[in-house]
């Protein structure tokens, strides 16, 4: 499980598995466990990547904002896969993950192979929207400095977007909160300030221009999120969309089989094995 130094910044990346390299990126206030469970399907047949978000996890928190820019981000990324030698790869990406890995997709085009996005957005379109929500993200991430991190997970998950994971064990729930708990406070208030969905600029127009395979995943229950998925397919027509039953925002979590059997089936059919051999360029 290596520190990967990236710039200024030393990132963790958890790697396992062989075969063609695949990027997973979690949510806010996740980490690389929250695709542990996943793993013994995944590294089967893929090389998983799973890499803490600067901010969260063993990834540094600087206490330079600028750093947790999207851009900055972004880049990061594609400076990692260099220290990594790989060339082109999947990319897997949750909320915010999934926000991220599409502007991957977009900056660096020769990086990614194919995209699923879980539980994602392009953003907001209109410049008042957006703005009122960096106005937002930004006073809620100084209460998380204020308040403390424990007081903030509390607070997060509680949220009705997260209402339906309340059918997970106990156990599970446990778990999920143990681990948002060690991250630090300015981290997850700097990755707020920086890559929160106010602070994200809006990638709708450049949907069109992506060209690699792409699965968009939703839960059924996550009005909002299935909603902007089936708006996103329309600016994509080489997009695919899985709709998982009984599942919300975080249908890797709420329904695992469900969401494997949608992820590999799309992966199987275009993430190809002869990944290495493809030349690179920076898009």
């Amino acid at each position: 499980m290596p520190r990967v130094i990236v710039g200024d910044v030393a990132l963790h990346a958890d790697v396992h598995g062989t075969g063609p390299p695949l990027l997973l990126l979690h949510g806010f206030t996740g980490s690389v466990a929250s695709w542990r469970p996943l793993l013994p399907v995944l590294a089967r047949r893929y090389t998983t990547i799973g890499v803490d978000l600067v901010g969260h996890g063993r990834s540094d928190a600087p206490s330079d904002p600028a750093r947790y820019a999207f851009r900055a981000c972004i880049d990061d990324l594609a400076r990692l896969l260099d220290r990594l030698d790989v060339e082109r790869c999947g990319c897997l990406g949750y909320s915010m993950g999934g926000r991220i890995a599409l502007g991957l997709a977009l900056t660096h085009p020769s990086r990614v192979a194919t995209l699923t996005l879980e539980s994602a957005s392009p953003g907001l379109v209109d410049d008042t929207e957006r703005a009122a929500r960096r106005a937002a993200d930004t006073m809620l991430a100084a209460r998380i400095e204020g308040d403390g991190v424990a007081a903030f997970v509390d607070a997060w998950i509680a949220q009705p977007l997260f209402a339906s994971q309340a059918r997970l064990d106990p156990a599970t729930r446990a778990r999920q909160r143990e681990e948002r708990l060690r991250h630090s406070a300015h981290g997850l208030a700097h990755s707020l300030r920086g890559m929160g969905t106010g602070a994200q600029p809006s990638l709708w127009a450049a949907l069109p221009a992506l060209t690699p395979p792409v699965l968009l995943v939703a839960g059924a229950e996550d009005d909002k999120f299935r909603r902007i998925a089936t708006e996103m397919q329309a600016h994509m027509p080489q997009a695919e969309l899985a709709v998982i039953p009984e599942a919300g925002h975080t249908t890797h979590l709420e329904q695992p089989a469900a969401f494997l059997e949608a992820v590999m089936t799309f992966l199987n059919a275009n993430l190809g094995p002869s990944l290495s051999e493809r030349g690179r360029g920076e898009g």
